[in-house]
């Protein structure tokens, strides 16, 4: 994970935070128990229960790492914190994840341990693990490139859907048959993450795809 693309992830999350309340980071918001309870949600979805059938829903499990993303990114932030400084600290922690030396679990498994982990890292400090985040990253296969894009994706999506009259009731959540949520990850695969303008072109791609219904 670069530290450009963090910074931009960090300044993107800072928006949206300050849109939620102009004065977020005093507030002093629980960001841990939003992680560590996504955490338990990812669980449903890579599945956990002896006693019935179940099939992991991979697709879920990455969606779900890219929310703990937000609320993690989110409990990083000090007042005055230095964003430039903060990316170059958040990409020295990634590198410093733990190693996975579990071969012989299964990849269930070595999502339970992840997770569990970075939960319990949570409970414990109040605090958010970017290499222990990372490390549960690499158990469910989501590489950086990945997680930026969906990132980037569902944060332009939440803006979209503000500046579309969506806490006025007046959004149009289903577009030609199809949620929001499908359209935007279509365009995620056809658009380019490295490219400086990514989220604005993102925004652009789902704004020409809604005024045909608006």
């Amino acid at each position: 994970m670069t530290p450009d693309a963090i910074l931009n992830m960090l300044q993107m999350q800072h928006r949206m935070n300050s849109r939620v309340h102009p004065d977020w980071i005093e507030q002093r918001f629980e960001w841990y128990r939003a992680a560590w309870i996504e955490c338990g949600e990812l669980m449903d979805h890579v599945g956990y229960k002896w006693w019935k059938k179940q099939t992991a829903d991979m697709e879920q499990v990455r969606l779900e790492v890219v929310d703990i993303w937000h609320f993690g990114m989110s409990a990083l932030f000090e007042r005055d914190t230095d964003l430039e400084v903060l990316a170059q600290q958040i990409a020295a922690d990634f590198l410093s994840r733990p190693s996975d030396v579990s071969d012989d679990l299964s990849e269930k498994e070595r999502i339970h341990k992840a997770t569990e982990a970075l939960a319990q890292h949570a409970l414990e400090s109040k605090g958010f693990s970017v290499a222990l985040f990372g490390a549960l990253m690499q158990a469910c296969g989501l590489s950086s490139a990945e997680l930026y894009r969906h990132y980037v994706g569902k944060n332009v999506l939440n803006f979209f859907r503000q500046d579309h009259g969506y806490q006025e009731g007046t959004y149009v959540k289903e577009w030609q048959g199809r949620e929001d949520n499908e359209h935007l990850s279509e365009l995620l695969e056809e658009l380019d993450e490295s490219a400086p303008d990514f989220p604005e072109t993102v925004y652009q791609a789902l704004a020409l795809r809604y005024a045909a219904v608006a």
